[in-house]
């Protein structure tokens, strides 16, 4: 009798073993998906920034060309230069952890203004032919729309790893190990103004 209670009490615990072996096993696989497409949505957000820092720095060379010509156009320039510093500042909390609440929207609007107020200054530039025939404007202008270009590619990108993360974070059984350590929602890069969805218009 003492025999047979023994065994069913090793039988038992080596079956609950099993099962927390298993278990760990199954979370620690799951945490690792996680973190592995966390990561990818960061590394995503990285090829961006990187664009985007390139475009900010092109910006002073921009406004600095078109002073020379527009010397009426102070408030026009002056709105360009404080919307890229306040991108500028966007991109530099996003770039922390892009994964943060509001980090995304934050810098996607940011970013938007800058179109916007960009589009302005191109607007009334063309009433200056000779600031659109200056060697330096035209050069700006050829490394802005490459810019610009890589931007939207690198946000595809990024939107793409935000979703495989998002489902995966959202899907049973992973949105239980996501929940219980902590895995945020990663914001997609969404465009509110429908004009800024295209490339803007830097031609002269």
């Amino acid at each position: 009798m003492k025999y047979t209670m023994l065994s069913f009490l090793t039988s038992t615990l080596v079956i609950i073993v099993g099962i927390v072996l298993i278990t760990v096993v199954f979370v620690i696989k799951i945490y690792n998906s996680l973190v592995g497409l966390r990561n990818r949505v960061k590394n995503a957000y990285a090829q961006i920034d990187v664009q985007l820092k390139r475009r900010y720095d092109l910006i002073p060379n921009l406004v600095e060309t078109a002073k020379g010509y527009m010397k009426h156009e102070s408030e026009t320039l002056e709105a360009v230069i404080n919307a890229r510093n306040q991108a500028v500042s966007a991109a530099a909390t996003a770039s922390k952890d892009p994964t943060a609440a509001g980090a995304i929207s934050d810098l996607a609007g940011a970013d938007g203004a800058l179109t916007g107020a960009l589009g302005k200054l191109m607007v009334v530039m063309e009433a200056y032919p000779d600031l659109k025939a200056n060697t330096n404007m035209l050069q700006v202008q050829e490394e802005l729309t490459s810019t610009e270009n890589r931007v939207a590619f690198s946000r595809q990108a990024y939107n793409d790893s935000v979703l495989n993360y998002n489902n995966k974070r959202e899907m049973f059984p992973s949105n239980l190990i996501a929940g219980m350590l902590n895995f945020k929602f990663a914001q997609s890069w969404e465009l509110d103004d429908e004009a800024a969805r295209s490339v803007p218009k830097v031609n002269f």
